[in-house]
């Protein structure tokens, strides 16, 4: 199967993970707007209402992505993995991918602890890698620590969803185990895998240029026309900072202002929403085929595995555990 037959083929994981989205943050949306108008026309402090409301909502779609979202991702990169190393998939994608899942990881704690191994040992990786950008000392040195770093989490969340597709490759072995020789594999097979460098942030920066701006102009649009409530917002802002003897900057306390910063808001939302169900998927298509072809051409060795626990403590910690 190419990429572009398996990408549409698992295209159902990204539907259904764009409709919990959408749902996630109209919950978000809603509890903000019913704490901001309930504390607004109780207490005159809408400000602190919305706050209280988007804190609330955000904990609630936490818990809820927490213990149900993953299941789309996973099955996913199940369906992918099958694709990229059999060449074919079955019928009913969605529920074998959801079968895939609960059997390799039959508890969510399962899942999560090999997923936050995946990430903590990248993550080690990763903070050597930033270190000689703040090396460099100054503001200089911490701006370049800070892209060095932004472009190393794009980086590990590829990586942590190919080393899950590993997991699932090799379902003869604990998911533990082979979540820790999937790190081995990009260790093993670094330089082959940079390739996807370009595919993996040119898509990106495109997608958020042409997608994120296209939302934000139109939220703009619509926004800019209700300039009663960004008043009462900045008002309330211009109170709250008044009180601490401090001032908020001019720029805020204009409502045209600040219905530009909600459409840049809600146009990177959107973005990340479409981006992550859509267009990242497509990458990861790419990227784990990639991945799967050079760890199984070159697997590591115990050797290899002997060197990256020298690398990081937090894989040697693993490792220790009884994981090989």
């Amino acid at each position: 199967m190419s990429n572009s037959q398996i990408y549409k083929k698992t295209l159902t994981f990204s539907v259904r993970r764009l409709l919990f989205n959408v749902i996630c943050v109209a919950v978000v949306v809603a509890l903000s707007t019913v704490g901001f108008i309930l504390v607004e026309k109780l207490y005159d402090k809408g400000l602190i209402g919305l706050a209280a409301g988007l804190v609330l909502g955000i904990i609630i779609v936490a818990v809820i992505s927490h213990f149900f979202a993953y299941t789309y991702s996973a099955a996913q990169i199940a369906m992918m993995t099958r694709g990229v190393t059999e060449g074919s998939l079955p019928e009913d994608v969605y529920g074998e991918g959801k079968k895939m899942v609960k059997d390799r990881f039959l508890t969510v704690v399962g899942f999560y602890a090999a997923t936050r191994a995946i990430k903590a040992i990248f993550n080690q990786i990763g903070r050597l890698i930033t270190g000689a950008g703040e090396a460099i000392g100054g503001d200089t040195g911490k701006g370049i620590a800070s892209a060095i770093n932004f472009g190393i989490q794009v980086v590990i969340g590829f990586l942590s969803d190919c080393c899950l597709g590993w997991v699932f490759y090799f379902s003869d072995k604990s998911s533990f185990k082979a979540a820790l020789e999937g790190c081995g594999v990009f260790f093993k097979n670094g330089k082959a895998l940079l390739r996807n460098l370009g595919r993996i942030f040119g898509m990106g920066l495109a997608s958020f240029a042409l997608i994120g701006g296209a939302f934000s102009g139109v939220f703009y649009l619509i926004l800019s026309n209700f300039t009663e409530p960004f008043q009462r917002v900045a008002d309330e802002l211009i109170n709250v900072t008044a009180k601490d003897g401090s001032k908020i900057p001019e720029w805020f306390t204009k409502p045209e202002n600040l219905a530009l910063v909600a459409a840049v808001i809600l146009g990177i939302i959107v973005w990340s929403i479409i981006h992550n169900s859509f267009i990242r998927p497509f990458v990861l298509v790419g990227v784990l085929r990639n991945y799967m072809e050079a760890g199984l051409k070159n697997l590591p060795s115990e050797a290899d595995m002997a060197d990256l626990a020298k690398k990081s403590e937090k894989f040697a910690k693993y490792q220790k555990k009884g994981a090989f």
